[in-house]
């Protein structure tokens, strides 16, 4: 059974660590079997959600493009910078907007309800984004995803990358592999 994964980092930044360190995670996903599509948040700008405007004006066209890209995936890898010991902002706003519904009747949390995600993280901290980990399990949990108990944070993250953005420690990398496999592998339990 083909698992179809949307890779993501809660982050814009050009040189993101975390964009290079979901990058690593799609592969080995696809080496596992899986089909992953690599998003870039940069990519969907977003207002920041408020309820006026969607009331006035409905889900903005990005805000649909993005919900549509999660209700078509089957789990998500996502990277997450650690901000203030929290989640980023643009992570946090795309995922409220993909969580409201387009239509009355639409099932409720329908891009998140039974997916599956592994989270991982990247700072130049000693932590490695770890304590942002926690808001973005927490979140995805209450809507309906269900998040792998194994995470990967990578501290130290403005050292940890080589030239072809692969992770300088071999234990942390196989870590990632390992993650991204543990993903594929479940999500194709819960699918059989």
């Amino acid at each position: 059974m083909n698992v179809q994964l949307l890779a993501l980092a809660g982050s814009t930044r050009t040189h993101s660590f975390n964009k290079q360190l979901v990058k690593i995670a799609a592969d080995a996903a696809r080496a596992a079997g899986a089909t992953v599509t690599y998003v870039d948040l940069r990519d969907f700008p977003l207002p920041l959600f408020d309820q006026d405007l969607e009331d006035a004006q409905g889900l903005p066209e990005n805000a649909k493009k993005l919900k549509e890209l999660f209700k078509a995936h089957d789990g998500f890898l996502l990277a997450s910078p650690e901000y203030n010991s929290s989640i980023t902002a643009v992570l946090k706003n795309a995922i409220d907007w993909a969580s409201r519904a387009g239509t009355d009747d639409e099932p409720s949390l329908i891009a998140y309800r039974g997916k599956t995600a592994a989270l991982m993280s990247a700072s130049p901290g000693g932590l490695g984004g770890l304590r942002g980990l926690v808001t973005v399990r927490s979140i995805l949990s209450n809507i309906g995803v269900v998040v792998i108990p194994d995470q990967v944070s990578v501290s130290q993250a403005h050292e940890a990358f080589d030239g072809e953005g692969q992770l300088k420690d071999q234990h942390k990398q196989k870590s990632i592999q390992k993650l991204a496999r543990s993903l594929v592998e479940l999500t194709a339990k819960l699918k059989a």
